[in-house]
């Protein structure tokens, strides 16, 4: 079936019960990293919404099918290199290179439109329904209601499914190898499971890593009483791990230098997503010097501040470089915990001439404010940097 053809008859036929855009051509920031479409019902009768996904941002757009149309020829094959469609029936993967993009039938995933409603605010978990991770762990009752001490965790626990489900589509086919380091108490681990297994219908093998053998053994035995096909929880250092053939690497508030080390580890096994959320930032503490912010770093609250901002910039940019889309997202509302920023990558070309650009501004960046990162001297065989 030919690219044109099956536009027609997704949206002609109002079929398509989702679309994911994804791997843009282009690197400017203007550009949506990712463009998401998803049918809602408004009073006007079937739209469309078109989510777009930029580096710092999300945007909203409830449009007609003419619209939406004339938005999905323009971008796929041309503006994006890959795209996936979802009706009942199957799941259409496009990839585009230099000639006529392929269209690959594939088991659908997502056979059932959920029409939401143009006000209503997207989840992934809903409150009244138990999930029985949730109810294990003690943030709901057998009967779905959030427990009010552990609301927070609810909404943290949700935030993260949202932020993981857009990347989904970029996973590769077949079965899924999934690690993350510093499992902790894995609400989100067994959430990540939930997702792929429950939600997408994916096979995982989910490996769950932490120092703490109690811990370990805790979350080891809740997956067992769970039934969780695929995941495992085993005592484990982010510099031993075996990451061979992973597709996906989590790291949830490793702290400090350690997530240089699991980003580090991730690029090298050639992850095609990552997943980090820092913590304990310090290393930059004592390199960080600019007269021109001498008012500002005299301040310790601030300083450590700016060291948080300067350190995230810095793994996003040696992220971009080492072959990965980037987005800095925030994670959870400030409120909640103030470990609240989501580095989120995924592989991708990139142009020689855009990674030369995006190194010469690293150096500048880097150099500015007399700093030496940890992942930098982590990748400096992989990272090719101005002198």
């Amino acid at each position: 079936m030919s690219l044109a053809d099956l536009l027609s008859r997704l949206v002609g036929d109002e079929t398509l019960t989702g679309a994911t855009l994804s791997s843009p051509r282009s690197a400017d920031p203007s550009e949506p990293r990712q463009v998401t479409v998803e049918p809602v019902e408004l009073r006007a009768g079937r739209r469309w919404r078109i989510r777009r996904h930029f580096a710092t941002r999300t945007t909203d757009e409830n449009v007609d099918g003419e619209a939406l149309a004339g938005l999905l020829r323009a971008a796929v094959g041309t503006r994006y290199r890959q795209a996936l469609f979802h009706e009942p029936e199957a799941d259409w993967q496009v990839l585009a290179g230099r000639g006529e993009p392929r269209v690959l039938r594939r088991e659908p995933t997502k056979p059932v439109a959920t029409l939401a409603h143009d006000r209503s605010k997207r989840r992934l978990l809903t409150e009244g329904e138990a999930v029985p991770y949730l109810v294990e762990l003690g943030v709901q009752t057998a009967d779905g209601r959030v427990r009010a001490p552990r609301r927070a965790k609810f909404k943290q626990v949700n935030r993260f499914v949202e932020l993981v489900d857009d990347v989904v589509p970029s996973l590769p086919d077949g079965d899924l190898r999934v690690v993350d380091f510093g499992s902790g108490r894995a609400y989100l681990t067994f959430a990540l499971h939930d997702l792929l297994t429950r939600v997408h219908g994916r096979r995982v093998e989910l490996l769950g890593l932490d120092l703490k053998p109690n811990v370990v053994a805790e979350c080891e035995a809740l997956a067992r009483r769970l039934g969780s096909e695929g995941l495992r929880f085993e005592l484990g250092d982010i510099a031993d791990a075996d990451l061979a053939g992973v597709d996906l690497v989590v790291s949830l508030h490793a702290c400090d230098t350690a997530t240089d080390v699991a980003l580090e580890r991730a690029v090298r096994a050639g992850a095609e997503v990552i997943l980090a959320v820092p913590c304990c930032q310090h290393e930059l503490l004592g390199q960080l010097a600019n007269d021109a912010l001498r008012p500002l770093l005299r301040h310790g609250t601030l300083r450590e501040r700016l060291v948080a901002e300067v350190t995230d910039a810095a793994r996003a940019r040696l992220l971009e470089l080492a072959g990965y889309d980037v987005q800095v997202v925030e994670f959870v509302a400030l409120e909640h915990t103030p470990k609240n920023v989501l580095l989120r990558a995924r592989r991708t070309e990139r142009p020689a001439r855009d990674r030369a650009r995006l190194a010469q501004e690293y150096r500048v960046f880097a150099d500015e404010l007399a700093i030496e990162p940890a992942l930098e001297r982590l990748l400096s065989d992989v990272v090719e940097l101005p002198a």
